[in-house]
Protein backbone atom coordinates (compact mmCIF):
# COMPACT_ATOMS: atom_id res chain seq x y z
CA UNK A 1 0.00 0.00 0.00
CA UNK A 2 1.28 3.13 -0.82
CA UNK A 3 2.53 6.01 1.90
CA UNK A 4 -0.04 8.91 1.63
CA UNK A 5 -0.42 12.48 3.53
CA UNK A 6 -2.48 12.42 6.33
CA UNK A 7 -6.00 13.66 5.81
CA UNK A 8 -7.66 16.36 8.68
CA UNK A 9 -10.47 18.89 8.27
CA UNK A 10 -10.27 22.39 9.82
CA UNK A 11 -13.57 24.28 10.68
CA UNK A 12 -13.92 28.44 10.68
CA UNK A 13 -16.73 28.71 12.67
CA UNK A 14 -18.71 31.79 12.24
CA UNK A 15 -21.17 32.73 14.82
CA UNK A 16 -24.14 34.33 13.55
CA UNK A 17 -26.07 35.12 16.47
CA UNK A 18 -23.49 37.94 17.10
CA UNK A 19 -22.95 41.00 15.52
CA UNK A 20 -20.24 41.03 12.53
CA UNK A 21 -20.25 37.02 12.42
CA UNK A 22 -17.12 36.77 14.74
CA UNK A 23 -14.95 33.42 14.54
CA UNK A 24 -14.01 30.88 17.42
CA UNK A 25 -10.20 29.68 17.47
CA UNK A 26 -8.88 27.41 19.81
CA UNK A 27 -5.85 27.62 22.00
CA UNK A 28 -4.07 24.38 21.47
CA UNK A 29 -3.47 22.20 24.24
CA UNK A 30 -0.29 20.07 22.85
CA UNK A 31 1.87 21.07 20.41
CA UNK A 32 2.32 22.90 18.28
CA UNK A 33 1.07 25.60 20.29
CA UNK A 34 -0.42 28.33 19.45
CA UNK A 35 -3.96 29.55 18.29
CA UNK A 36 -5.77 27.59 15.40
CA UNK A 37 -9.21 26.92 13.91
CA UNK A 38 -10.89 23.75 15.54
CA UNK A 39 -10.19 20.56 14.02
CA UNK A 40 -8.58 17.57 13.47
CA UNK A 41 -8.35 14.18 11.99
CA UNK A 42 -10.63 12.22 9.70
CA UNK A 43 -11.36 9.04 11.19
CA UNK A 44 -11.13 5.92 8.95
CA UNK A 45 -14.93 5.01 7.63
CA UNK A 46 -15.68 8.79 8.09
CA UNK A 47 -16.05 11.73 5.84
CA UNK A 48 -14.81 14.94 5.69
CA UNK A 49 -17.82 16.29 6.18
CA UNK A 50 -18.63 14.20 9.52
CA UNK A 51 -15.05 14.77 10.86
CA UNK A 52 -15.54 18.73 10.70
CA UNK A 53 -19.04 18.45 12.42
CA UNK A 54 -17.55 16.15 14.86
CA UNK A 55 -14.06 18.21 15.47
CA UNK A 56 -16.09 21.56 15.74
CA UNK A 57 -18.66 19.49 19.09
CA UNK A 58 -15.15 17.71 20.44
CA UNK A 59 -13.32 21.42 20.84
CA UNK A 60 -16.14 23.62 20.69
CA UNK A 61 -18.98 22.21 22.42
CA UNK A 62 -21.06 23.72 19.07
CA UNK A 63 -23.31 21.92 16.79
CA UNK A 64 -22.21 23.45 13.49
CA UNK A 65 -23.72 23.75 9.73
CA UNK A 66 -21.63 23.33 7.36
CA UNK A 67 -22.35 26.33 4.48
CA UNK A 68 -19.05 25.97 1.86
CA UNK A 69 -15.82 24.11 1.63
CA UNK A 70 -13.07 26.90 0.85
CA UNK A 71 -10.36 24.72 0.06
CA UNK A 72 -8.25 21.98 0.68
CA UNK A 73 -4.79 22.95 1.95
CA UNK A 74 -2.23 20.46 1.45
CA UNK A 75 1.52 22.03 1.21
CA UNK A 76 3.54 19.27 2.62
CA UNK A 77 5.06 21.87 5.28
CA UNK A 78 1.90 23.19 6.84
CA UNK A 79 2.07 20.86 9.46
CA UNK A 80 5.32 20.06 10.93
CA UNK A 81 4.55 16.72 12.55
CA UNK A 82 3.80 15.09 9.89
CA UNK A 83 2.66 15.60 5.48
CA UNK A 84 -1.19 16.45 5.78
CA UNK A 85 -3.77 17.52 3.85
CA UNK A 86 -6.73 19.42 4.99
CA UNK A 87 -10.22 20.32 3.73
CA UNK A 88 -11.26 23.45 5.14
CA UNK A 89 -14.78 24.07 5.86
CA UNK A 90 -17.28 27.46 6.59
CA UNK A 91 -19.68 26.58 9.03
CA UNK A 92 -21.80 28.54 11.02
CA UNK A 93 -23.41 28.38 14.70
CA UNK A 94 -25.17 30.07 17.43
CA UNK A 95 -24.63 29.90 21.38
CA UNK A 96 -21.56 29.70 23.73
CA UNK A 97 -19.01 28.00 22.55
CA UNK A 98 -16.92 26.22 25.27
CA UNK A 99 -13.09 25.11 25.36
CA UNK A 100 -12.84 20.88 25.20
CA UNK A 101 -10.83 18.14 23.73
CA UNK A 102 -7.83 19.53 22.48
CA UNK A 103 -8.09 23.20 23.16
CA UNK A 104 -6.59 24.87 26.40
CA UNK A 105 -8.42 27.67 25.50
CA UNK A 106 -11.06 29.09 23.19
CA UNK A 107 -11.59 32.73 22.28
CA UNK A 108 -13.88 34.67 20.06
CA UNK A 109 -12.61 37.46 17.69
CA UNK A 110 -13.93 39.53 14.85
CA UNK A 111 -12.84 38.46 11.67
CA UNK A 112 -9.99 41.83 11.67
CA UNK A 113 -8.70 41.30 15.50
CA UNK A 114 -7.12 37.60 14.55
CA UNK A 115 -4.36 36.75 16.90
CA UNK A 116 -0.73 36.54 16.04
CA UNK A 117 0.30 33.49 17.08
CA UNK A 118 -1.68 31.12 14.84
CA UNK A 119 -0.31 27.74 14.24
CA UNK A 120 0.37 25.65 10.88
CA UNK A 121 -1.06 27.30 7.21
CA UNK A 122 -4.16 28.64 9.54
CA UNK A 123 -3.08 32.78 8.80
CA UNK A 124 -3.25 32.08 5.11
CA UNK A 125 -6.31 29.92 5.08
CA UNK A 126 -7.45 32.54 7.53
CA UNK A 127 -6.69 34.98 5.18
CA UNK A 128 -8.47 33.48 2.35
CA UNK A 129 -11.38 33.14 4.21
CA UNK A 130 -11.50 36.93 4.75
CA UNK A 131 -11.04 37.45 1.12
CA UNK A 132 -14.08 34.82 0.16
CA UNK A 133 -16.17 36.80 2.87
CA UNK A 134 -15.22 40.13 1.34
CA UNK A 135 -15.75 39.01 -2.41
CA UNK A 136 -17.40 35.87 -2.33
CA UNK A 137 -15.27 34.41 -4.62
CA UNK A 138 -13.36 31.07 -3.36
CA UNK A 139 -9.58 31.38 -3.19
CA UNK A 140 -7.89 29.71 -6.38
CA UNK A 141 -6.75 25.91 -6.46
CA UNK A 142 -2.81 25.93 -5.73
CA UNK A 143 -2.94 29.52 -3.78
CA UNK A 144 -1.78 27.95 -0.58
Amino acid sequence: MPTTPLLATDIIIELVDRPDRPIVLIRRKYPPLGWALPGGFVEVGETVEAAAVREAREETALEVHLRALLGCYSDPQRDPRAHTASAVFVAESRGDPAAQDDAAELAVFPPQGLPAELVFDHRQILQDYLDFRRTGRFPAPGGH
